[in-house]
């Protein structure tokens, strides 16, 4: 689902901009990742492949979504990468397992197309600090990271489920924003294909809960 489009203002596509509605081919210098559904890993597009059309210039709704994304995205995968030596259940395993594959490719186009604009996102995943704010879209506060390392078997697994579907949450309302007020074509489209894949993985989370 979003195969299409997403790498459209990436500068390794081509060697020049694209003009407005020009489709975007991918070129033969740094890789352009195009990411698979959600929970498939991405895949790397092929010289000569399209990978969309150049839409109008990003608007600062846009730059704001890849900005608060990434590090969001960064600490959904710190979560994750908890899950496979803490965790009791093989779903918390697999949807963590899920989380990781569909999210890395994400964070490389998202970091790319903000590169593209002498932009950068936050290192690490500033932003939430020792109790979330209104703000915050969800993550975990510091307090709650450490009570999620410090957390083994089935008190791993329910925490991560709750922490992981209010994180899932904040991603839908960033999605929201985006798609209210976003211009590019590129972060409306993950947006919205992330926004169908995370409400996918919060219906499984909760049955996991069950």
């Amino acid at each position: 689902m979003l195969a299409s489009g997403l790498a459209s203002t990436i500068t390794a596509c081509t060697s020049r901009s694209p003009r407005t509605g020009e489709p975007v081919v991918a070129g033969t210098g740094a890789p352009v990742i195009v990411p698979g559904a959600p929970g498939d890993r991405g895949r790397t597009a092929e010289p000569g492949e399209r990978v969309g059309t150049a839409g109008r210039g990003p608007s600062a709704a846009d730059v704001r979504f890849a900005e608060r994304m990434v590090p969001h995205h960064r600490q959904a995968l710190e979560m994750a990468d908890l899950a496979p030596s803490r965790a009791a259940g093989p779903g918390v395993r697999r949807l963590a397992g899920r989380i990781s594959a569909g999210q890395r490719p994400e964070i490389d186009v998202m970091t790319r197309w903000l590169r593209a604009l002498g932009r950068q996102a936050a290192d690490g995943h500033d932003g939430h600090g020792a109790s979330p704010g209104p703000d915050a879209y969800g993550m975990a506060s510091l307090g709650e990271m450490n009570r999620l390392r410090a957390s083994r078997g089935a008190a791993f697994d329910a925490l991560f489920l709750r922490l992981m579907i209010r994180h899932h949450e904040g991603a839908l309302k960033m999605a929201g924003e985006e798609l209210a007020g976003g211009a590019d074509q590129i972060m409306r489209k993950m947006a919205q294909d992330m926004a169908s894949g995370q409400r996918v993985e919060i219906g499984r989370m909760r049955a996991l809960m069950h």
